[in-house]
């Protein structure tokens, strides 16, 4: 049997007891919460909640009135009309707003299929905003809730949306997102954002950034050939791991020990140990892919703390390079194969992965995992992943994980890392 239901919606200057006081108030009342939310923003609250009437009996005797108040109203329209005075007497004392909606329904429908777009600006101009919302109603969404997630190094809202078709939506904002003017992440908020994850990163150009073989090239004074050989790559004359041998072949008789040199040159790109620390602290699995050398890649990642790492390995005979490369090549189908191997190796399902990468050497591991992030990537890879990013923070990418800056800080300090201040 359906029963009579009443939306209370109680908004004001938050202060603590306002629960406690309207829900004791209620409690009186035959009632049962069917649904409640409350927000605060910038010390207002908003407190909605959604009653039922239970079946008819005897009112509280402590309300002195029974269920018919002496005349022949139906007993759902004593209850809420004696529930609203009640309520108001509340809003008034807490000098608070109130409405009411007699007769309001839960919206089950859009409890089940959430969709969560985060959008990324540095700075975040209103026009964006407008611009994501126009997209969601066009495509028949509603926008339940709107949060920041972080303030620096970019910053991030939250649109918690309802209704839509998360692929439809996806496709639609990816066409838009050239007129947004921000880096945008549409993804389903299902049981998949729980347990554990596997992030799985490029290295060069995107960890780093410089490109491994263009600082051993320097080492070898053969610059020139190997930029040549980069451009014919690049303009798809060549693939990668025919590429790969020719450049390592011009560093034949390198000494060994300008890997050391190349290893103290390389810089991380910024966010990217902030990215690593907070995975870990957060308890996912991290590990690097690259199409260079695990002679360089594989020191790094050991400072970074990251559980595994894959990387082509450069032949060394009496400590000078042979200008070969030995064991499995890491070309754009490898680093592929390596995803999946983590995954399986961490016993993580494939729809609770990510891949960052820059290049058109990561499109297939793009593609592969549950969200591929374009990491300032070149247009290949923009198009084959599910989002770019296009900041010079590599921690960003965090954000569009769900996780905010406040839960970066507070894992740093769990692991006795100090709080950082805003980059400028």
């Amino acid at each position: 049997m359906s029963h009579q239901t009443l939306l209370l919606t109680l908004s004001g200057l938050d202060r603590p007891g306002v629960t406690r006081q309207l829900f004791t108030a209620v409690d009186k009342y035959p009632v049962t919460v069917e649904d409640i939310e409350q927000l605060v923003v910038r010390g207002r609250l908003v407190l909605s909640v959604l009653l039922s009437i239970d079946a008819p009996h005897e009112m509280d005797a402590a309300h002195g009135n029974d269920a018919s108040h002496g005349n022949d109203a139906p007993h759902d329209e004593v209850v809420l009309a004696d529930l609203r005075r009640s309520v108001r007497l509340v809003a008034a004392e807490l000098d608070m707003e109130l409405a009411t909606v007699a007769g309001a329904r839960e919206d089950s429908a859009h409890r089940r299929d959430r969709i969560n777009v985060t959008v990324l600006g540095s700075p975040l101009r209103p026009s964006a905003i407008a611009k994501v919302a126009q997209v969601i109603a066009d495509r028949g969404g509603n926008i339940d809730r709107i949060r920041r997630i972080a303030s620096y190094p970019v910053t991030a809202v939250v649109f918690e949306s309802s209704g839509a078709d998360v692929i439809e939506l996806r496709h639609a904002l990816t066409l838009a997102v050239g007129t947004i003017g921000a880096d945008i992440a549409v993804q389903a908020a299902g049981l998949d954002r729980r347990g554990q994850h596997l992030v799985v990163m490029d290295v060069d150009s995107t960890v780093i950034q410089e490109e491994v073989i263009d600082l051993l090239a320097a080492e070898a004074g053969v610059v020139e050939q190997v930029s040549a050989i980069t451009s014919r790559a690049m303009a798809g004359e060549i693939d990668f791991t025919e590429s790969l041998l020719a450049r390592v072949a011009l560093l034949q008789g390198l000494p060994e020990s300008a890997l050391d040199t190349v290893r103290s040159r390389i810089t991380l790109t910024p966010g990217a140990r902030t990215l690593c620390r907070t995975l870990n602290n957060l308890g996912y699995r991290v590990c690097l892919v690259s199409g260079g050398f695990i002679e360089v890649v594989g020191p790094l990642a050991s400072d970074l703390g990251v559980d595994n790492v894959r990387a082509n390995t450069l032949e060394i005979t009496n400590g000078f390079l042979t200008g070969q490369v030995i064991g499995e090549i890491i070309d754009r189908a490898g680093k592929r194969r390596a995803l999946e191997a983590f995954a399986a190796e961490y016993g993580i399902p494939m729809r609770r992965t990510i891949a960052i990468g820059d290049g058109a050497n990561d499109i297939d591991m793009l593609e592969a995992a549950a969200l591929g992030v374009a990491f300032n990537g070149k247009a290949a890879a923009r198009a084959a992943a599910d989002t770019s990013v296009s900041v010079p923070y590599l921690d960003s990418v965090l954000y569009l994980l769900g996780i905010t800056r406040e839960e970066i800080e507070d894992a740093d300090a769990l692991a006795g890392f100090p709080t950082p201040s805003p980059r400028v």
